[in-house]
């Protein structure tokens, strides 16, 4: 019976952790740290509005997928877009029949998310493909790539179907453990390796049949009780060629070289949500709202911003010379990517951000938890 019991409080234990308080103020039951008040916006970057768009409402850990030029977005309703990203117009919409769990996963060409009755849902050009039973939960958008669809479930099995009929492939499973995050997890693809956050490793995996190629341990459990173990991989993670860098929650920050599974370092790091980068530095927001980059060489910390404590920030984008990021009150936040000063803030619509920002050519976009989808290209 303990099991389920503390299934439910692991997903209490991430909302907690997203809102940043510790694990302790969990238990104890003080309350939420004060937000910070805003600074002062230099407003030394121009920043202006490009387009915007809607969804609906957001409920679920929304992954905002980018190809090529079009950007791939969700609502907890079951509707699915695929908007094109220099203009936001629609290129098409449909829905996976069921309330949304997890994604979304796309080509280009398939679309796939998950829903909260564990259905795998293929569409595309706004058409059901084909819906596959899952026998448990997920919370990480499926990945779509070669022709397959890759899914990480909450126990941290992974599998493969088809991508044109939905028929299994394969599945690689590990023995289960006491908690489960709910939220996104790792699942990416790098040259001819399907990597996958399994606890606190990353594994390099065949996509062909799912043996295991390697294991690289980001961080290493050490508490004395399961939350204080709960050291899951939890996305999006930074790559740049070879280089993957990645959380372990509440524990780590750390990068791995994926041609060999080789941990090329691990930072000490208390956060909760996957970091952003580029070929010079890894950006991640801690739990308490501090903004943090590091070294990608070497992981030696570069700067520390401070100023938005407790805000409740989502995980950070780097676009060239800029890290954005968004808050609980819908606010995107600009700073700059080498010593971490205020730029720029742009408010959307109040309800606050949804997923990372991403970036598509030279356009920057936040989804909102109403389902706004808001576009900005920097001046």
């Amino acid at each position: 019976m303990m099991k389920p019991v503390m299934r439910t409080l692991a997903v209490a234990l991430a909302a907690t952790a997203l809102a940043g308080c510790s694990v302790f103020s969990f238990f104890s039951g003080p309350e939420k740290p004060k937000a910070a008040e805003l600074p002062a916006n230099p407003a030394t970057l121009g920043v202006r509005p490009a387009w915007a768009n809607h969804v609906g409402p957001v409920n679920f850990p929304l992954v905002i997928n980018v190809t090529g030029n079009q950007l791939a977005v969700a609502a907890g309703d079951g509707t699915v877009a695929v908007l094109d990203a220099a203009t936001g117009r629609d290129l098409w919409r449909g829905n996976a029949g069921a309330p949304i769990a997890a994604g979304v996963g796309s080509d280009g060409t398939t679309l796939a998310v998950i829903t909260t009755a564990n259905d795998l849902v293929a569409l595309s050009g706004g058409r059901v493909l084909w819906r596959e039973k899952l026998p448990a939960q997920s919370y990480t958008a499926p990945l779509v790539a070669g022709n397959r669809v890759f899914v990480l479930a909450g126990d941290r099995s992974v599998s493969a179907f088809d991508g044109q009929s939905g028929r299994k492939l394969w599945t690689q499973s590990r023995p289960g453990e006491p908690l489960v995050l709910r939220q996104a997890g790792v699942l990416l693809a790098v040259g001819d390796t399907l990597l996958a956050g399994q606890g606190g490793r990353l594994v390099g995996f065949n996509p062909l049949n799912g043996s295991v190629r390697w294991e690289a341990p980001v961080a290493s459990a050490r508490g004395t009780n399961d939350v204080e173990r709960l050291i899951d991989l939890v996305g999006r993670v930074s790559r740049q060629g070879n280089s993957v860098c990645t959380r372990a929650f509440q524990t780590a920050v750390g990068c791995v070289d994926a041609s060999r599974g080789q941990v090329a370092w691990s930072k000490p790091a208390n956060g909760s949500d996957g970091v952003g980068g580029d070929d010079r530095f890894v950006v991640g927001t801690e739990s308490d709202g501090r903004v943090v980059a590091w070294r990608r060489d070497n992981g030696e910390r570069a700067w520390i911003y401070d100023r938005l404590l407790h805000r409740t920030l989502t995980g950070p984008v780097v676009v060239g010379s800029s890290v954005a990021f968004g808050d609980a009150d819908g606010n995107l936040h600009v700073l700059a990517r080498d010593d971490g000063t205020l730029r720029n803030r742009i408010p959307t619509d109040g309800s606050g951000a949804a997923a990372a920002p991403v970036v598509a050519g030279s356009t920057m976009v936040m989804v909102t938890r109403n389902g706004g989808v808001h576009a900005f290209v920097p001046q």
